[in-house]
């Protein structure tokens, strides 16, 4: 004889089942992020030939993102940065504390201004919380002056 289902029962197999739902959510391609540039230079004058030739949209040039700084791209939820001259890295930008965007790079850090979480340039990990989580890494291009989304 089986009992009727509790509402503990039906609460906890919903929320498990929610749980394995998101399992798969995170970041782009595994979380790589590369800035490897390209052995070929894009010699295709207009954006739209360049941006095929290096598979993702132009970002910016390479001199808009100042060293030991970044930028951040509110439209494609991406921030970019440049922990050290030439070393160019990319995160979301969205905080993995309460899913606001991060609005500024400044003294190192990616700062999400909702709750003052700040994330580390270098890596995307967390320098202050209340974010638990580091930001996952986007993949982007370097080609020559440009960066792109990979």
């Amino acid at each position: 004889m089986t009992q009727p289902a509790t509402r503990r029962t039906v609460l906890a197999t919903g929320a498990g089942a929610i749980a394995l739902g998101c399992v798969g959510c995170g970041a782009e391609n595994g979380g790589e992020a590369t800035s490897t540039p390209s052995a070929s230079s894009a010699s295709a004058s207009s954006p739209a030939a360049q941006e095929a030739a290096t598979g993702g949209k132009a970002l910016a040039k390479t001199s808009d993102i100042p060293e030991g700084g970044g930028k951040v791209f509110k439209q494609e939820k991406v921030v970019v940065t440049q922990p050290k001259k030439g070393d160019f890295k990319a995160f979301s930008a969205i905080c993995t504390h309460q899913g606001c965007t991060v609005n500024a790079v400044a003294d190192g850090t990616i700062d999400c201004p909702c709750h003052g979480s700040r994330f580390r340039i270098d890596d995307g990990s967390v320098a202050h919380g209340p974010a638990t989580r580091p930001l996952p890494k986007r993949s982007i291009q370097v080609d020559g002056k440009s960066i792109h989304l990979a």
